[in-house]
């Protein structure tokens, strides 16, 4: 298992992620990030970020409710429906 650091592009505040974590679920473990809370589930649309950099993977079909495929294109994602393949920053989207 790798970690991976996480940094919040807007206030440059860093956390680490387990690569078999979501991202919200390491931003409530470690109390940092922009989003602490959410479903968990892919449904609620709260935990929406847009990845500025670094590779992700989507294991958790994510709601067409709150992210369309555009946004999907354009690194705009939820965080609990994404794990890191690399570090990476977001903003709150």
């Amino acid at each position: 298992m790798n970690d991976y650091r996480i940094t919040d592009g807007a206030t440059g505040e860093a956390f680490l992620c387990h690569s078999d974590e979501n991202l919200l679920a390491a931003m409530r473990r470690s109390g940092k990030g922009p989003i602490k809370t959410g479903c968990f589930g892919g449904g609620c649309g709260v935990c929406k970020v847009r990845i500025s950099d670094g590779r992700y993977h989507v294991f958790k079909k994510m709601s067409r409710a709150h992210i369309s495929p555009e946004e999907e294109e354009q690194s705009i994602v939820l965080a609990c429906c994404v794990k890191p393949l690399s570090n990476i920053t977001l903003i709150k989207a």
